[in-house]
Formats: structure tokens, C-alpha cells, sequence
């Protein structure tokens, strides 16, 4: 089915409303690295949020630009900072897209689709105030979910609302809401989301990662950016 879905996904990408508003003429997006490939990223820098948010900042700044993006399939070493990801192995694989930015940034609907559901995951290093939506194309359905979002967003959702491609329904939260981050959205693509409400696994264990990775596909498919 994730070929389906895939490929339905690829047809329709030009289609798709971006997640976020940026100038392309006046703002750029830079790529992060959040793998042990990056020296930058320690324990000291990552276990202090203000560190970490200062540091998401500065690298902005210097490049000029608005947002920071990346992540889908990256092996990342920041999650030792919350016993949220620990276990026999440890969950370091991403599974969505982040887009680092400004508390309070818009995020757009890039398809219509109704809300499955919502949830304030209010521990450590999770999601915080987390929105997930239920689309179809082609007859396929399949899900998005929004994490680390302003929890203001969950007061105006109720589960069945219809949003529109191109709305505005959620917004970038602060730490204090959004999982104790750096400002930022995860967005991930979800094609069978089970039992699960308000929360779907964003990062698994590398043992996980095929199936994972197959239930869940590359969300640059989407944001179009």
C-alpha cells in the first residue's frame, strides 16, 4: 500500500498548499543536521533548551534566513535528552519533517481534511500540543500529524472539523508547550495510524525502522517548500 500512497502523493505534490508562508524572494530555508555527524550538536548544548534554542537561532541569523528544515529518516543523537525515547534500544530514528522557527509561526493546511484528533502530550521531549488530520485522495486515506504546536490551536479544534487547504489552524509553540524545544513544527505523514488519537510514534528504534518508515513516508512530499 505505501507504493499507492507514494505515488499518489508524488501526482499531486505541485497541488499541495505550503505549510508555511515564506517570501522566496526576500527569505531562504537552510538544512540542519541533527546525526552524530555533526560535532556541534553536544549533550551540554542539547540538555539546556535555552543553549539549544539560542543556538537554532544564531545558525539562522548567520545564514540570513527564516527557517531551518530536515529530518525524515535522519538518525538523530539529541533525543538522550529525554528518558521519553529511552529502552532496550534507544528511538533515535526520525520519522517526519521539522521546520525550525519563530514561536508563533502559521501553519497552513496543504490539503483539506477533517480532524482525527488532539492531544497536549505534555511530557519531556514529546510533542506538546499535537493536531492530527484525516485526508483522501484517490479514494486513499491516510493522515497528518502536527507536533509541538501553540496550545491556544487545540481550543478551537473539535474531532470531525472540516479544515480547508490553504487555512491557517495551528501555530509554532513556545518550549512551555511544545514538548521543551526550540520553537519548531514536526510534521509527519501517516498512511494506517491503528488506535491511536492525538499521538503517533515520530521516531522509532532503528530495528523499527522498515516498518516505520514504510507506514510513514517521506513528508517533503507534502510541505512543499
Amino acid at each position: 500500500m505505501n507504493n499507492n500512497i507514494n505515488s499518489i502523493l508524488k501526482k499531486h505534490h505541485p497541488t499541495f498548499h505550503p505549510i508555511i508562508k515564506i517570501n522566496k524572494e526576500k527569505e531562504t530555508i537552510i538544512p540542519f543536521d541533527f546525526t552524530g555527524a555533526n560535532n556541534e550538536i553536544s549533550k551540554d548544548l542539547i540538555a539546556d533548551n535555552t543553549k539549544f534554542s539560542n543556538w537554532i537561532n544564531d545558525k539562522l541569523k548567520k545564514e540570513n534566513a527564516s527557517f531551518g528544515i530536515g529530518g525524515y529518516n535522519e538518525n538523530r543523537t539529541f533525543y538522550s535528552r529525554s528518558k521519553l525515547f529511552e529502552g532496550v534500544q534507544a528511538r533515535t530514528l526520525h520519522l517526519g519533517v521539522d521546520l525550525w522557527g519563530a514561536a508563533g509561526t502559521p501553519v497552513y493546511a496543504p490539503i483539506g481534511g477533517m480532524v482525527h484528533s488532539f492531544a497536549f502530550n505534555d511530557n519531556f521531549g514529546d510533542y506538546g500540543a499535537t493536531i492530527i488530520l484525516q485526508h483522501n485522495l484517490e479514494t486513499t486515506a491516510f493522515y497528518t500529524l502536527y507536533g509541538h504546536l501553540s496550545i491556544a490551536d487545540l481550543g478551537k479544534m473539535r474531532i470531525g472539523k472540516f479544515v480547508t487547504r490553504g487555512e491557517i489552524f495551528a501555530h509554532f509553540g513556545e518550549p512551555k508547550e511544545n514538548g521543551d524545544w526550540p520553537p519548531h513544527l514536526h510534521f509527519q505523514i501517516i498512511e494506517e495510524l491503528g488506535l491511536k488519537g492525538g499521538d503517533y510514534p515520530g521516531v522509532c528504534t532503528i530495528g523499527e525502522a522498515k516498518k516505520y518508515l514504510k507506514n510513514c513516508p517521506d513528508a517533503n512530499l507534502m510541505i512543499n517548500l
